[in-house]
């Protein structure tokens, strides 16, 4: 067992204050909170790897043995041996140059009392325990190679090669569609009921009430709430609480819609990658007909690599269809060189997923806006005429930032004002259609659910279209006047939202559908 008592973390303040709980074996303890609430320094504390400048206080005791006094090297022998480690963004964490089965291979030549020459065959078993299929070919492969899913398993895999009684998973299904999410939750739980103590680091609420056996929720740097996962969902007690478990997205009634004019049109769009050498053709689009209708919300929903960002870069003009065309209210749009699209581009705009990695980071917010306000003319904001500043603030003020916002950098900023950035920036040019590719999954509950009240305030002001790309049919549910589902290239369904959503009809939206949280009805948390 693993008692933390007294745990505060500081560097030039404190950020995590008089944290005490227990992880006992076959148990999992879920730490929620909103981001920056200290749940991963938290976490990191646990392994000794707080930070350099970090002063860490507090008892720290692993089956008795206090660690709260360990240095560097002594740390070392307990991360991987005593404690593993999964985060949240696998392919980061991964080495890219390597293998995996040679980074799996590591952890058991530094941790696991086996001959050397039996590490191959151990690296096998362990993808083989995650659930990944070929473990043989998968051992060597890169992380680049394998889908998001495969490389959260490969990452489970590592964390548990030395088999450690402590498991610390931080953020580990945040970004999958919901499918693999269920998948690893499945894994996780599998781990647990092997009798490792668990800590599950999630904004997700609904992996919470599937895996946890207790709560912990977290507001800066202090616990405010502990107890049993049935009681703090079903009565939560603090504030805070009470505001996680209402961000979860909710459905509202979906009025019926009278037919609209179509604004964007793809008609029996194909696209084919080329391979090359043994890698044969790859169809990611495979004759996908629909259309985008005035003023709606249509949500495109699907599992990883079933074409959905695809489908949208084609719809953008981004990319060519091998075969195929799209419309832009009603004229032609993929056939057209990019010299006459260049021109009815501010029409249609792109919330991307990463909101910090589609910035130039040399640039201030101001400049950012600036830039998209002017096509391109005024790149920096102190430069530009007073108009493009006016329309900067304004901006600004629409997605709730404050003026001030216009000299800060991004990497500054949280998840969520960067979002809104993003949100401003699509907005600059004052376009008619917004397309959302997954513009909320790596966002904490609460964030998540301001951002999405955000675009539908924004969607009813400026009388906006939206084609909204998620894997979360939560979210999927809550912003779509109609849903198509993704598969193989495919668009396998396309319907109202309460229909796709309770009568789902292809097996693929029956598999998305049955990997959902449980319906308010059936618990009194959601």
């Amino acid at each position: 067992m693993y008692r933390v008592r007294d745990l505060n973390v500081g560097f030039d303040r404190p950020i995590v204050k008089n944290v005490s709980f227990d992880l006992k074996p076959g148990l999992c303890l879920a730490l929620v909170g909103e981001s920056g609430s200290g749940k991963s320094v938290t976490a990191r504390s646990l392994m000794g790897i707080a930070g350099q400048n970090a002063k860490v206080t507090g008892s720290l005791q692993l089956d008795g043995e206090e660690l709260s006094k360990l240095r560097g090297r002594q740390w070392a022998k307990i991360r991987g041996s005593k404690i593993g480690l999964v985060l949240q963004d696998a392919l980061v964490s991964l080495d890219p140059l390597r293998p995996i089965g040679r980074e799996i291979g590591d952890t058991l030549r530094l941790h696991a009392n086996i001959p050397r020459g039996d590490i191959p065959g151990r690296v096998v078993e362990l993808l083989r325990s995650v659930g990944l299929d070929d473990p043989e070919s998968r051992a060597l492969q890169r992380s680049e190679q394998l889908s998001g899913g495969q490389r959260q398993r490969a990452l489970i895999a590592a964390a548990i090669a030395a088999d450690p009684p402590i498991l610390i998973a931080d953020e580990p299904t945040t970004a999958l569609d919901r499918t693999v999410q269920t998948h690893i939750v499945d894994l996780l739980r599998s781990l647990k009921e092997q009798g490792k103590a668990l800590l599950l680091i999630t904004h997700d609420l609904s992996v919470v009430d599937s895996i946890a056996d207790e709560v912990a929720v977290m507001v800066g740097g202090e616990i405010v709430e502990h107890g049993p996962t049935e009681q703090v969902l079903s009565n939560p007690r603090h504030e805070k609480t009470r505001e996680l478990i209402a961000s979860v997205p909710t459905r509202s009634p979906n009025p019926p819609r009278k037919p609209a004019t179509p604004v964007l049109q793809g008609m029996d769009l194909v696209r084919i990658f080329p391979g090359t050498g043994n890698i044969p053709d790859r169809t990611a689009v495979d004759h996908v007909s629909l259309d985008l209708q005035r003023g709606e919300t249509l949500g495109l929903v699907g599992s990883s690599g079933s074409g959905k960002t695809t489908l949208a870069r084609l719809l953008l003009g981004l990319d060519t269809p091998t075969t195929g065309m799209v419309t832009l209210l009603g004229q032609p749009w993929s056939e057209l060189p990019e010299t006459e699209r260049r021109e009815r581009r501010r029409k249609i705009s792109i919330i991307y997923q990463d909101a910090l990695s589609s910035f130039d980071p040399r640039m201030r917010v101001g400049s950012i806006l600036a830039d998209a306000a002017s096509f391109g003319k005024y790149p920096t904001y102190r430069r530009a005429p007073k108009e493009i500043r006016d329309t900067v603030e304004s901006l600004l003020s629409d997605v709730g930032l404050p003026p001030a916002t216009v000299t800060a950098r991004p990497l500054h900023l949280s998840g969520g004002m960067r979002q809104r950035i993003a949100i401003a920036r699509a907005l600059a040019t004052d376009p008619e259609i917004l397309v959302s590719d997954e513009p909320v999954s790596s966002l904490d509950v609460t964030v998540q659910a301001e951002i999405l009240s955000l675009l539908q305030r924004l969607q009813a002001d400026r009388g906006l279209t939206q084609f909204f790309i998620s894997h979360d049919l939560g979210v999927i549910g809550q912003v779509s006047d109609r849903i198509a589902v993704m598969s193989g290239g495919k668009i396998v369904e396309i319907g109202g939202r309460d229909q796709v959503l309770d009568h789902p009809q292809h097996t693929a939206t029956q598999t998305l559908v049955g990997s959902l949280p449980p319906s308010a009805s059936s618990h009194d948390a959601f």
